[in-house]
């Protein structure tokens, strides 16, 4: 590994703190600004993180796995969590964050299930082409859009299906280039789609349903899913590798880097479920899209990666639909925001106007005997 490696990844170490100090000071300006403000900020605060971050440990992990040869993915992500965990126990007893307990079964049925999908993604990249591999991933959008749709009643507007449709166009022009298929890749592919989907809506709803941060959230969670992939890591790695992880030769360089891509990845955790918890599953997975084509563009500046007009276009196209989606959200937000402001006006206009209330069937006359019947009811002509 040259210097000029570890002078970029000292870069992304730097990024990553800055990032990290910009959303506590976010977090500490809470008192001196409004609600949507402070939603707002907190909003673009975990969105960079969340960037920063994953492009950081992805380039990490390609130099541990490309250069220094550990190719051992699901084990090296069970320590990324432990390491998670850990740092946040720590983080809890220094009181930067409350212990909210809740529904344990909820708590352990979500983190075994998160684990349960990373390995099932590892698995499906191990079993299929890169290409088809990139197909399973883009199929994370349209299946969480159809879970949502159906379970939950969340609606999608066309404009936001045109948008997520050309982020996913592009990002297959990129992305995508053989298409082999095998019956046990495509049943571990369609097994991993469901599972991350569920566990990103989890993530989602939980934290709602259960008023926790995602710090808390996390926190309860990474246990069963370091547990979950500390027991069965070794295994899926020695099946999909051939070589024993403990077998491994752990050289000062080795040993650096996996310590530096557990670092790194208590801020990937973190964010990850910071943005679901402020926006949706299917935002976080256009910002997934958006870190796939920064890797591209970095793998390409900083490692000589091979790189092809096909590679540009497709970043291209992926640009404008992730352009296209913030901005029908962006403009969907204000007009629920202006609708909410209005329906809260005639609120408290009804409130104050008796002849409103008469308007809308609820006006109570009044005498010195006691309660009389409505004047009309709305049920009548």
């Amino acid at each position: 590994m040259t210097n000029f490696h570890f002078s970029i990844l000292s870069l992304f170490s730097l990024s990553l703190s800055l990032s990290l100090s910009l959303y506590r000071v976010l977090e500490l300006r809470k008192t001196k600004m409004g609600e949507g403000e402070r939603f707002q900020l907190g909003t673009i605060g975990a969105l960079t993180l969340s960037v920063v971050s994953s492009v950081s440990i992805v380039i990490c992990n390609k130099a541990l796995m490309s250069s220094l040869h550990f190719i051992f993915a699901t084990t090296l992500t069970s320590w990324h969590l432990l390491v998670t965990f850990c740092s946040l126990h720590v983080a809890m007893k220094m009181r930067f964050f409350e212990h909210k307990p809740f529904e344990q079964k909820a708590v352990m049925g979500f983190g075994i299930l998160n684990g349960i999908s990373i390995g099932l993604l590892n698995l499906s990249l191990g079993f299929n082409s890169v290409g088809f591999y990139q197909m399973t991933k883009l199929a994370i959008i349209p299946c969480t859009v159809m879970l949502e749709t159906l379970f939950l009643g969340k609606k999608f507007s066309k404009r936001i299906q045109f948008a997520l449709g050309i982020l996913l166009l592009g990002v297959g022009i990129a992305t995508v280039t053989d298409l082999q298929l095998n019956a046990l890749g495509s049943f571990l592919s369609l097994l991993a789609v469901i599972t991350t989907c569920v566990a990103q809506i989890m993530t989602n709803t939980i934290q709602k349903k259960f008023k926790v941060s995602s710090t808390q959230l996390l926190y309860q969670s990474c246990p069963y899913q370091s547990g979950t992939l500390l027991i069965f890591g070794p295994f899926l790695d020695k099946l999909l590798t051939n070589q024993n992880v403990f077998a491994f030769k752990y050289t000062t360089q080795v040993t650096f880097f996996i310590v530096l891509s557990c670092l790194i990845s208590i801020s990937v955790n973190f964010s990850t479920f910071l943005v679901i918890g402020k926006t949706s599953p299917v935002t976080y997975q256009v910002l997934g899209h958006l870190k796939t084509c920064l890797v591209l563009a970095f793998g390409y500046v900083l490692l000589h990666d091979p790189f092809s007009w096909r590679n540009i276009l497709g970043i291209m196209i992926a640009m404008i639909g992730m352009i296209l989606y913030s901005y029908y959200c962006t403009l969907e937000n204000q007009q629920k925001a202006v609708e909410a402001a209005a329906q809260a006006s005639q609120a408290r206009e009804a409130e104050s106007d008796p002849l409103i209330n008469v308007e809308n069937g609820k006006a109570v006359a009044t005498d010195s005997v006691g309660q009389m019947s409505p004047i009309w009811s709305k049920d009548k002509d």
